[in-house]
């Protein structure tokens, strides 16, 4: 198949998409399928991929890249990309991987659209709470994590007990964490925490550390990235993904997993599908089931053991080949 990927965010933008489609496109490739990428994102570096990347293109340049293909796949629903379909139809495939709503939970006109639009696709959806939220029917496929990066480390010792990992933001919850931090301290329990990232909710976390006496318990690490964040995770007993907005659905949690950790989790949106047997879930926003969560698990190392001996099976779902091959499934149905 010749497989044309819009997405306007792509390499060197780095997010879940982004990640995501560039998995999906080198194992599109592995998988013997011709690939070109447009999009909307210049590059001033010099990295090279296995498929040819088109960015910024002019819209002579799309409807000609869209008279190549046999399969115009989409990124999410993008309104500005639909348009060359008009002009030369082809089967349109879409992969959603977000909300369409605005960030304070309204849904605007365009919104609106791109969900009515789903009608016309053919969707493939990160987790059921995202086939849900389309119009159109969808198949789930989940999404894949980068199993040459996040592995066990026999070598490194898990001697922390807590970490996350994500922009410090409101929406992750990390206040949250910190309370639950403190009812611990309550109950005669002192977890080390380790915050991975950056953002600017850092000096109001940092604030309340204080605040709360925790400032011995808490490391914030800032960002980490590939091996030297694979490394961490491995040192590390429990991932804790306390978002408050629902996510759409959490590679965190799989690179977690896949580093040996167990997943305490929100239950609301995606990221119940991303933890599957190998954690616990948590009503957002609510501190004392994360609190009960966590003492449990920290007093507890034969439930952490248990959960650790289901990562395999659940990994087996997310490899990259794996989920190329669901996709491919879904692609191959399009053209028949």
């Amino acid at each position: 198949m010749k497989i044309l990927i819009y997405s306007p965010l792509f390499y060197p933008s780095i997010g879940g998409i982004e990640t995501t489609l560039s998995i999906l496109a080198h194992e599109f490739v592995n998988q013997g399928h011709q690939v070109k990428v447009v999009t909307q994102v210049a590059a001033k570096d010099s990295t090279s991929f296995p498929f040819e990347v088109i960015r910024k293109p002019n819209w002579q340049n799309l409807l000609k890249l869209t008279r190549w293909c046999d399969i115009y796949f989409q990124g999410c629903v993008n309104l500005k990309g639909i348009w060359p379909l008009f002009i030369s139809p082809r089967p349109w495939v879409v992969t959603h991987q977000t909300w369409y709503r605005r960030l304070d939970g309204r849904v605007g006109f365009q919104d609106y659209l791109k969900r009515y639009l789903t009608l016309f696709a053919s969707n493939v959806s990160a987790s059921s709470a995202l086939a849900e939220h389309i119009k159109g029917l969808s198949t789930v496929v989940p999404n894949p994590y980068r199993e040459e990066i996040f592995y066990e480390r026999q070598e490194i010792s898990r001697d922390k007990d807590l970490v996350f990992l994500g922009r410090l933001v409101s929406d992750k919850g990390v206040n949250l964490l910190l309370d639950a931090l403190a009812n611990l301290k309550q109950l005669d329990l002192s977890p080390s925490l380790t915050i991975i990232g950056s953002g600017p909710e850092e000096p109001n976390l940092r604030q309340q550390v204080k605040q709360l006496s925790l400032v011995e318990q808490v490391n914030f690490a800032g960002v980490k990235v590939e091996t030297d964040l694979a490394q961490l995770l491995n040192a590390h007993k429990i991932l804790v993904v306390p978002s408050v907005w629902e996510e759409p659905f959490g590679i965190v949690a799989l690179e977690g997993i896949a580093c040996g950790c167990v997943v305490v989790g929100s239950e609301a949106g995606g990221l119940k599908d991303a933890i599957g047997a190998c954690g616990v879930t948590f009503p957002n926003g609510d501190v004392n089931p994360l609190t009960q969560a966590l003492f449990d698990l920290l007093i507890n190392p034969d439930k952490l053991a248990a959960y650790r001996e289901k990562a395999e099976s659940h990994l087996s779902r997310h490899t990259k080949a794996a989920v190329a091959k669901a996709y491919l499934q879904v692609l191959e149905k399009v053209i028949q």
